[in-house]
């Protein structure tokens, strides 16, 4: 393979062309973040709340080696359903590429090639960050230090409840990432509505974050991206409870497992799963469908004429 162009499905091509509304989407969920069968299934779902919303789904992922903004089914369907799909953060990216792999892309990935396709909203479920003992271990997602030079709106439950939520957003402040919440002032933990921590800024609408990406453009002056956190509403999250004593056991079982680096993530969502008989599974399918609805709204606020009254 020679030519490394990323390829856009014929949709989202159309729609970038003309200014229509896109949402980028993350293949790691499909690949990585949901069980077999469900995975497939759920991906069809979110793709199908974005188009509810009004705007067009671009599942962004690596196919052979060809990156494609934009899946068609069939693709959806690969990564879904074959073994040995490589989980791609941006720095896999290229490699992956001359290899010809099979490979689905992390928030930090998703991210950058949504900025490079034009892109300027992302949904996914919730993002990564600093890890627990990142003092001794220095683990911490690249998903920060890429939202902190890519210019795109995220739409997210906050910082899996799994990692230091704490230290994430103090990361997020040094790296310049704006945070805000969605109807709240309170930023989510995921699973859960509240993860413990304040915002400085609360949004009300759709058209606000889109003014909001508005004025960084028109600015010019920060070009980091916008976290836009969304809380499940209080009884729709995960029983608090019953997160809280299956977090404590998880991470007692990745300390004796001997669990590190990419694999820490889906080992305790599978714990997750298994520990809550797919309470868990049933919770962070409602929030990325959430998040897909809104990130589609804020799309379609974005993509609107401006209205505003000439100087």
């Amino acid at each position: 393979m020679t030519d490394f162009h990323i390829r856009y499905g014929v949709e989202v091509a159309d729609a970038l062309r003309d200014g229509r509304p896109v949402v980028a989407l993350e293949s790691t969920i499909v690949s990585h973040g949901l069980p077999r069968p469900q995975n497939l299934r759920v991906a069809r779902q979110i793709e199908q709340a974005v188009r509810d919303a009004g705007a067009v789904p671009a599942t962004i992922g690596m196919l052979g080696g060809q990156l494609t903004v934009g899946l068609d089914d069939a693709g959806l369907t690969r990564l879904a359903t074959v073994d040995g799909v490589t989980k791609l953060s941006v720095r896999d990216l290229a490699v992956a590429a001359a290899t010809g792999a099979d490979g689905a892309t992390t928030v930090a990935a998703t991210s950058a090639v949504a900025a490079a396709a034009g892109i300027g909203v992302f949904a996914t479920g919730g993002l990564g960050g600093v890890h627990r003992e990142a003092a001794q271990t220095f683990d911490e997602s690249a998903d920060l230090v890429t939202l902190a030079r890519t210019p795109i709106a995220v739409v997210c439950a906050g910082v899996k409840s799994i990692l230091d939520v704490g230290a994430t957003l103090e990361r997020l402040e040094t790296l310049g990432v704006a945070v805000i919440g969605y109807r709240t002032r309170r930023f989510p933990g995921f699973y859960l509505t509240d993860g413990g921590f304040d915002l400085d800024w609360s949004v009300d609408s759709p058209e606000q974050v889109a003014a909001a990406l508005a004025a960084r453009d028109e600015h010019a002056v920060h070009t980091g991206g916008l976290i836009v956190a969304n809380p499940l509403p209080v009884d729709e999250q995960l029983d608090p409870e019953l997160h809280d004593r299956t977090l404590a056991d998880g991470l007692a079982r990745l300390a004796s497992d001997g669990v590190t680096g990419k694999a820490v993530t889906p080992y305790l969502l599978s714990h997750f799963h298994s520990a809550t008989a797919g309470a868990s599974l049933t919770v962070n399918v409602r929030i990325i469908l959430r998040n897909a609805d809104l990130a589609a709204r804020i799309a379609v606020a974005a993509a609107a004429p401006r209205t505003d009254s000439p100087a």
